[in-house]
Order: structure tokens, then sequence, then C-alpha cells
């Protein structure tokens, strides 16, 4: 294991090379940066470094895998094998304001592409996964606005690009629904030699461009990625409307 995960950060720091851009492909416009233009986001220089810049996110479909496991807390992997990730998200409001207290859900599958929670899992549909809580949590926004998960990098299904759900509540009468993305090419890295993902026998079939739920959530909706000494780390801003 050792020696893979040394042959793994060597290919990463490869890849991410690739990769540390926007999803609209240009370089991170810093906060400091947007702060200066002469636009109405007076709260910019309130964002976190490397996030890219502030926009509105677009709400997408929930999805089928959801419930409220009730479970405040920041390690979310319950022992499931993946490449280590820590997802950051800050949630602010319309001027880029921090959403203060915001209570954010986040929820994806496994390595192996399974949620927690339900039956009819898996490549062959007879993964029960009921009862378990694995890959769920909830935080609520420190002062900037931003929460951090320690979780593994996500899999894939049948149908769907590899992606994170998450629900933004800025308070308890509203919510915002959304889905995080990833870069294809990390992905298809990850997938094609890393263990456990690559133990899979089937293909993924579905990528970035071809995925109608990522083509809806747009470019705004794709994670920032960076290498930190132990894992990835997955950036993202989530603006929203709360008036």
């Amino acid at each position: 294991m050792k020696a893979d995960q040394s042959g793994i950060r060597i290919s990463r720091r490869q890849t991410l090379r690739l990769i540390a851009v926007t999803a609209a492909g240009g370089a991170f416009l810093t906060p400091e940066a947007r702060a200066a233009e002469d636009t109405p986001f007076a709260g910019a220089s309130l964002l976190m470094p490397g996030a890219g810049i502030c926009s509105i996110t677009p709400e997408v479909t929930e999805g089928p895998f959801y419930f409220d496991p009730e479970l405040e807390r920041q390690d979310i992997t319950e022992g499931r094998e993946g490449v280590p990730l820590t997802v950051r998200l800050q949630a602010v409001d319309s001027q880029c304001r921090p959403l203060v207290r915001a209570r954010v859900d986040i929820w994806h599958c496994d390595a192996k592409g399974t949620y927690s929670g339900y039956p009819g899992q898996g490549d062959s549909r007879d993964i029960d996964t009921t009862g378990q809580k694995y890959l769920r949590g909830i935080q609520h926004a420190d002062e900037q606005g931003i929460v951090s998960f320690k979780t593994i990098y996500p899999g894939w299904y049948r149908g769907r690009t590899t992606h994170i759900h998450f629900k933004v509540f800025p308070d308890d009468s509203s919510v915002m629904v959304g889905q995080l993305f990833f870069p294809d090419d990390l992905s298809e890295h990850l997938f094609t030699t890393v263990v456990p993902y690559k133990d899979r026998p089937q293909k993924r079939d579905m990528f970035n461009k071809d995925d109608g739920i990522a083509r809806q959530a747009g470019p705004m909706s794709q994670a920032a990625l960076r290498e930190t000494p132990s894992a990835y780390e997955a950036l993202i801003v989530i603006a929203m409307n709360t008036g």
C-alpha cells in the first residue's frame, strides 16, 4: 500500500499540472483581483483563496439517494477505501458574503459506485447498503461560510459522471441543491490505475460533456483541485440567492 500511495503521488502531480485551472478554462481569478474589479461583489475578498470566482451556483436535481443521517461530522469515510479527498465548500450569498452557520450536507458514492442506505446497488444491482451511513454528513459553516469534509474521491455508477451531491440550508426555510464535478482526466487516471477503483471489470460509460446534469450545472459547479501532502483538496464557492 505504501508503494502504491507513493506511485499515486507522483502520477497525480503530473495530472494536476493539467487541471489547475477553473472549469471555464482560465487561470484562477484571485479574490483580491475579483474584489478590485468594478462589480457589485463587495464581499469577494472573503472568498477561499484558489477556489475561483463568485457566481450564482446553478441548482440541479437532488437525485434518488438522499437521506438525512443526522450526523454532524467532518470525517464521513467510515472506513471506505479510496484516494483521500478533502472537500471544502464555502457558502455565500449573491453579494459574496459568507453564510455564517449555514447547514451544508454532502453525500456521494464510494469507489465502486455504491451509496449508503439503499438496496439495488452496484454493477449487478445486488448490493444492499440499507442501514449504512458512509460518505454522508452535515456541518454548519464557520464565520467565513466554510465547511470541510474528509472523505474519498468518489467513483462512478452507470449513467452518471463522477460527482458529489450537496445541499445548503442558509436558514430553516430555504435550501439550495447542487452537485460538484471533477476533471475527467483526473478521474480516468485514478479509475484505471488505483485500487479499488481499477478493480471493477466494467468501464465507466459517462463523462462530464455527456452528462446532462453536469451540462446543466455548468462550469461553476466544477471543483478546483489541488494537492496537499496527504490528499487531494476540492474547493468550491457555492453562491446562492437568499433574498
